[in-house]
């Protein structure tokens, strides 16, 4: 006797693996909400701030009305969101523009978290509501021009001086640096101690001017910090934090936003590149017809519903606690990549168009470059990754 059939539901090309259904109610809720904010309020705008090489300050505000920033932490007054649920976001944010993502991610990730981790009470409820309000902006000072992928060269230094630090260095590559009201400065003291510091945007010989010339992650604020005997009271210190452990935190938190936020950048150019092919006739039919198209549309697909996966099990880790930094940056190390070779790819199918800021695909393919760089390179990520499966650090 035959098996009775079921009805196949209908193959979606922008969801090929029908991965929607992995997610709960609530996910999906959140998920769209920032989906229609991005293509209402930023897909209609990026561009023009791309190319002018600025992120309105107003933009953290509206990522503000819809609870986004430090969304993933609870307590004072914070929304205490999955996992999950913060990956979608980023990745929906990013499908707009990295430089979106990275405001939202330098907030809640960095700025915010390294207060509610490792801040005192008095800081935490000081600073994190105000932060989650988007009233005031925060940025973190840890990279810097000579010590990059290996913080633990830093040289900017804390020394005490009665009941107060006095803190000089310079920190470089840093989101949001010269709209921030507060930056989590980090710098080595006298006895060797990691320290973070919340240093107030006005206080005497701190300034942040900002990086210019950039041909990547234009939408969005990147600066300098330079701290000139910067003094700050004993309370703005990090109490919770004496070492690399702290920062790396956050760093982690932060790259695990990035996981999701790769797909977004990918899917967009994905998309993208599907329409154009269907749209776009040469030699009498469109060049989705042709072999070589459609084998570029395949790959992308796998690698776009690939990543998802990933993305998404590392977020379900992360809600049950499971999620090992190693595992964060494999993520990172495969999705970003795989959205890089998405992007390029596209940009072949669209040909002299895939370059202009019409279409996204030059705008994602650009900010991934920095993606892949930033928060971890793609070389310290694949040591992470390679240390971990043989018990041998490559790192020295």
């Amino acid at each position: 006797m035959a098996a009775p059939t079921t009805a196949q539901p209908a193959l979606d090309p922008l969801d090929f693996l029908a991965l929607d259904a992995l997610l709960d109610d609530e996910e999906r809720a959140i998920r769209d909400t920032v989906r229609q904010f991005v293509r209402e309020q930023i897909l209609p705008e990026v561009g023009d701030w791309f190319e002018r090489g600025i992120l309105p300050r107003e933009v953290i505000q509206e990522l503000a009305k819809l609870g986004l920033l430090g969304m993933h932490l609870h307590g004072y007054g914070l929304p205490g969101a999955s996992a999950v649920a913060y990956g979608l976001t980023c990745l929906e944010l990013e499908a707009g523009d990295s430089g979106i993502r990275s405001a939202a991610s330098v907030q809640g990730s960095l700025a915010m978290f390294a207060i509610w981790r490792w801040g005192s009470e008095e800081q935490k409820e000081r600073w994190l509501p105000a932060m989650h309000a988007g009233e005031v902006i925060g940025c973190f000072g840890l990279t810097e021009p000579d010590a990059g992928s290996d913080p633990g060269t830093m040289r900017t230094h804390a020394k005490r001086d009665g009941g107060d630090w006095v803190i000089n260095g310079a920190k470089m590559w840093i989101t949001n640096g010269t709209i921030a009201d507060i930056a989590i400065v980090w710098a080595r003291t006298e006895d060797g101690e990691i320290r973070g510091f919340v240093v107030e945007k006005g206080t005497p010989g701190f300034s942040a001017p900002e990086i210019h010339k950039k041909i990547s992650l234009r939408a969005s604020v990147t600066s300098e910090l330079v701290l000139q005997d910067v003094r700050v009271p004993a309370e703005s210190m990090l109490p919770g934090a004496s070492t690399l452990r702290g920062p790396l935190s956050c760093l982690n938190e932060a790259r695990f936003g990035i996981v999701f936020g790769a797909v977004g950048a990918a899917r967009a150019c994905y998309e993208e590149a599907l329409a154009y092919a269907k749209e776009r006739i040469v030699f009498d039919k469109p060049i989705s017809a042709y072999q070589l198209t459609q084998q570029k549309l395949a790959e992308m697909v796998l690698e776009i519903n690939r990543a998802s996966l990933v993305a998404l099990h590392i977020g379900r880790m992360k809600d049950s606690g499971t999620l090992r930094p190693e595992h964060v940056s494999l993520g990172k190390m495969g999705n970003v990549r795989g959205a890089l070779e998405v992007c390029r790819s596209a940009r072949t199918i669209l040909g002299g168009n895939g370059i202009t800021l019409e279409y996204p695909v030059i705008r994602h393919m650009n900010n991934l470059e920095s993606v892949l760089t930033y928060e971890g390179t793609h070389e310290v990520h694949t040591l992470v990754v390679g240390g971990a499966i043989t018990g041998t650090p490559a790192f020295r």
